[in-house]
């Protein structure tokens, strides 16, 4: 009986349902719809109506009637909460039991429902559109007309204006047609008719010609023409008919028509056989030395296959791994510094090694004696000159073993995988079973660099350098000069030979004019260690040992940056062609050989035994030879990114008096981070490749305005770079990635050819060679030194430092002809790659197509020269003519005021007068003035 009461007490609620104050529900009224009330149902509401999204309100079923009852319960008992809250007063006052709420899916009245408030809107909604009888009766006389044909039925014509377009489209004639009447006499009518022959110009009026001619009176304009036209293909029929003969076989034979004995003399002695030998003795000589100058017989196409044959493929474009060299045993990480292939024993490969470690590490280990750079002697490839980290210099003489580098013996069985150990380390290691060579010679810690090397070059032997930077004739025919740059901001000559004793300044100053050496020839040498008093171990050679830890340098070259106070830190230099390489061109390739003085110098060395740097004491010459017209420019990259084109020669300041370096010639910054590679090209000695951060550029030697080339940022930084050895237009280059990228300047000059990587860490250096390769790593005192053999031949190891570097690799047959480049890497791995054909071997007119690149590319910079300076002309012609008429405007302006002033004051007087005279006001004679003057 609980229940009863609670429904008594709803019904005693519902007085109090209506407010007073309750607000007047939204409907569409202002869209013609007052019927309809927008609502927002929430899902919770959906669920209690039973009108969910997509479940029961689809596009199908768009709308539910709901009962009124459940409505108002829905306000009972969740009150201002619900969602029929806004149009409780539309329920209350509905008249029926029902209400009809929609599902507004596109927000046609800007809510996802809508409720219609009246009967009448609920009607129209849900009742369905009746059909016309009309229409009924219209739908099937259609579906009659699809079975049964009725014919069409004239009607009259209702113009709705298109005779008018048809009668202005059609041609009328606008002229009277021209009549002609022909007569005949009646009896004439029916007579035969004969026709014959008739000379019309003997017989009068016999012939009549109508020509035609221009009628001056109308124009006739031709308004419209129907044409036709058709193609057809022409037929030709064409026969022949052969003749056949029939074969036979015919022989003849005949006798040579000689002459006698008297007929022979008689022609041997006239004049016209002379004549004729005399004439053609010079051709037929020229062809008999062409015949045994050339082969004329050769097939050409044969030896062609050949060549091509022996590696590789036309098509094939990528670099082959040959083998890859990494160091096994080492106890710390090491990277490859620099890359050297032997001069002269192909297939010998040096490198240098160098424990990876930061500047800290460095300082808690004491590591000063790695190895950054190195190059071979190029008069005695046994001497190797080297750069430290600490800015010394080490000479090492592997004179004594260099038979033992040639003549290398396979190992004892070759079913197994061959073992490839160090050849030689240039400095002690813990294995004593093993040899070792040490270094002969280091330079002076106090007065050579302060900081690590980072080049160092042989200077040629053709000339040599006296300390102001003069040049003059190197009579002693040997390599006896180095150069270096350091990270201390400095650039050191330095000589082989003993030094003589110093002299004074004005000495020096004469004898620096006159070409003779600085040193008095009757005072004596320098007084020599005393050798007695110094243990010299048996093993160490004596060659540089008038050099060791007391070599300075002969000449230091700072590259200031102007007003301020510091130096430019240089990385990479560049003075001249490499001394090893020199060109020679041939018909499909061009070949690298070695220059003939430095293998008669190798060939006088092992006959004689004679070791030109054996003598260095009496080498020097008292008396030197300048050489005139010689350049001493050179150009420098460094750690900034700049390309410094500078002078080596020395000047003295006029105020102190010191020996000072010229000003830089010329400065560019082109390259966004340090440079690592300043390389002259193999074909032209004028054509300089520089490679430092992400960009690369070529220089033409003289040319001022800016690079010939400069390559857009590339994804990754680079880091090494090399010309290629056979084809003038192609360069490899390095990066951090492990990518080397391929550039090709007669295929594409604004991006790589190709890329293709080669490891997962950084490159850091490039050197390609020809033929077979071999190995050898160098370091000093603590970091090892290893020569070893890529054919795949298993080498004894030989002491060295603290830290041995023993190699593996699988065996391989090196193929003659083939071109190798070496691409070591940060992790202390060496690659050596396969050049494939296509990046090899040249094209005929290569040489002379990228010539005539650099060439139009120096035009370029000089047209765009010429349009900057007319620019500027422009600009400052512009600025002076701005400025005249500044200045001309400023001088009339006090004279225009004053005209302007008088014109405007002698214009209000005639106002005034004018209205004086307009009101009656002015006097006579005023009057008249007036009249007169209008």
């Amino acid at each position: 009986m609980a229940p009863k009461p609670q429904k008594k007490g709803k019904k005693k609620m519902k007085p109090q349902l209506p407010v007073a104050e309750e607000e007047e529900p939204m409907n569409m009224e202002s869209m013609g719809h007052p019927e309809i009330y927008p609502l927002v149902l929430t899902t919770k509401t959906q669920e209690i109506f039973n009108c969910r999204v997509e479940e029961d309100m689809t596009d199908e079923q768009t709308y539910k009637l709901i009962k009124k009852e459940d409505i108002l319960a829905d306000l009972q008992n969740r009150a201002a909460v619900s969602d029929f809250h806004p149009v409780k007063k539309i329920v209350r006052e509905y008249p029926g039991e029902e209400l009809l709420l929609v599902y507004d899916k596109d927000f046609k009245y800007g809510l996802n429902f809508y409720l219609i408030g009246t009967e009448e809107g609920k009607e129209n909604f849900l009742k369905i559109p009746e059909v016309p009888e009309e229409q009924e009766e219209l739908k099937e006389y259609v579906q009659e007309e699809v079975y049964i044909y009725k014919p069409p039925v004239s009607k009259p014509w209702l113009s709705l204006g298109s005779e008018k377009e048809i009668e202005e489209e059609s041609v009328q004639e606008s002229e009277k047609r021209v009549t002609y009447m022909i007569s005949r006499k009646r009896s004439e009518f029916g007579a035969p008719v004969t026709f014959r022959d008739q000379n019309a110009s003997s017989i009068k009026d016999a012939y009549i010609e109508c020509p035609s001619y221009p009628d001056k009176n109308y124009t006739l304009t031709q308004v419209e023409r129907d044409a036709g036209l058709q193609v057809i293909a022409e037929v030709k029929d064409t026969s022949t008919q052969t003749k056949w003969a029939f074969p036979k076989n015919a022989t003849t034979q005949y006798y040579p028509r000689e002459f006698s004995e008297e007929e022979k003399d008689i022609i041997s002695e006239s004049k016209s056989f002379s004549d004729f030998f005399n004439t053609v003795s010079t051709s037929v000589e020229i062809a008999l030395q062409q015949n045994e100058i050339m082969n004329t017989f050769i097939d050409d196409w044969k030896n062609l296959a050949e060549e091509e044959s022996t590696f590789g493929d036309k098509t094939d474009t990528h670099l082959k791994e040959y083998q890859s060299f990494t160091d096994l045993h080492s106890t710390m990480e090491k990277m490859i510094t620099c890359v050297s292939w032997h001069p002269t024993i192909y297939g010998l490969i040096v490198v240098s090694v160098a424990v990876r470690l930061s500047c800290e590490e460095r300082v808690h280990y004491s590591a000063p004696d790695d190895i950054f750079c190195f190059e071979f002697c190029p008069s005695d490839p046994n001497i190797i000159a080297g750069g430290c980290i600490n800015g010394q210099i080490v000479m090492w003489d592997i004179t004594a073993h260099a038979d033992r580098i040639e003549n290398i013996k396979t190992g004892s069985s070759r079913s197994k995988k061959a073992s490839l150990k160090p050849m030689f380390l240039l400095e002690p290691d813990s294995n004593k079973e093993t040899m070792y060579i040490r270094h002969c010679a280091v330079s002076s810690i106090e007065n050579g660099h302060r900081k690590v090397i980072t080049d160092i070059h042989w200077l040629p032997d053709s000339f040599e350098i006296n300390r102001m930077g003069s040049v003059f004739e190197n009579r002693s025919g040997i390599n006896c000069q180095l150069v270096t740059c350091s990270a201390d901001c400095t650039i050191c000559f330095w000589d082989i030979r003993p030094q003589k004793p110093a002299v004074t300044t004005a000495a020096a100053a004469a004898s620096a004019a006159t070409g003779t050496n600085s040193a008095n020839p009757q005072q004596p040498p320098v007084e020599k260690k005393k050798e007695e008093n110094i243990e010299i171990p048996f093993d160490v050679p004596s060659t540089f040992l008038h050099l060791d830890l007391s070599w300075k340098p002969l000449s230091r070259i700072k590259l200031s940056k102007g007003d301020t106070s510091l130096d430019h830190c240089p990385t990479k230099l560049s003075l001249g062609e490499d001394p090893f390489l020199c060109k020679i061109q041939g018909t499909s390739s061009i070949h690298v050989l070695l220059k003939d003085k430095m293998l008669s110098q190798i060939k006088m060395v092992k006959t004689a035994e004679i070791n030109p740097y054996q003598n260095l004491d009496s080498g020097t010459a008292n008396i030197l030879k300048p050489i005139e017209d010689f350049c001493t420019k050179f150009f420098v990259g460094t750690e900034e990114g700049e390309v410094i084109y500078t002078d080596w020669k020395m000047e003295r300041d006029s105020e102190t008096g010191r020996l000072m370096a010229k000003k830089p010639v010329n400065l560019y910054t082109v390259h966004d981070g340090a440079v690592h590679t300043v390389q002259r090209s193999p074909f032209f000695n004028d054509i300089i490749l520089t490679v430092g951060g992400w960009n690369v550029a070529i220089w033409k030697e003289e040319v001022i305005t800016g690079p010939l080339l400069q390559t857009c940022c590339a994804p990754k930084r680079y880091t090494a770079g090399h010309w290629s050895l056979t084809r003038p237009g192609v360069f490899y280059i390095g990066r951090e990635d492990g990518y080397v990228d391929i550039w090709d300047l007669l295929e594409k000059t604004h991006e790589p050819a190709q890329s293709q990587n080669i490891c997962i860490t950084m490159i850091t250096y490039i050197k390609p060679w020809t033929f077979s390769c071999m190995v050898l790593s160098v370091g000093p005192s603590n970091v090892n030194q290893t020569f070893l053999n890529l054919r795949g031949e298993s080498i004894r190891e030989v002491a060295g430092g603290d830290h041995p570097h023993t190699l593996e690799h699988p065996t391989k047959t090196v193929v003659a002809k083939q071109q190798f480049i070496a691409i070591a890497d940060y992790y202390g791995t060496l690659h050596i790659l396969e050049i494939p054909w296509t990046l090899s071997h040249p094209s005929s007119n290569e040489v002379s197509s990228v010539n005539y690149y650099f060439e139009r590319e120096v035009r370029h910079l000089e047209y765009v020269q010429q349009r900057k300076e007319i620019r500027e002309q422009e600009k400052k012609e512009m600025a002076m003519e701005l400025v005249r008429k500044k200045a001309k405007i400023y001088q009339k302006t006090k004279e225009q005021m004053e005209a302007e002033l008088k014109l405007e004051y002698e214009s209000y007087l005639d106002l005034e007068k004018s209205v004086l005279f307009a009101l009656g006001l002015g006097k006579v004679s005023e009057k008249m003035s007036y009249l007169d003057l209008h």
